[in-house]
């Protein structure tokens, strides 16, 4: 998928959340605006 354009729709994905457990976006986010922070780990 490329980049996001203005008025596209957020695909639908599932995370894995550190410590467990999972979290679906754009689904479990409440509100018209939402920060996600995505860290790959160390190199």
């Amino acid at each position: 998928m490329g980049q996001l354009l203005v008025d596209d729709k957020f695909p639908d994905i599932e995370l894995s959340i550190a410590g467990g457990g999972t979290m679906s976006l754009p689904g479990d986010v409440a509100g018209s605006w939402t920060y996600v922070l995505l860290y790959r780990g160390g190199w």
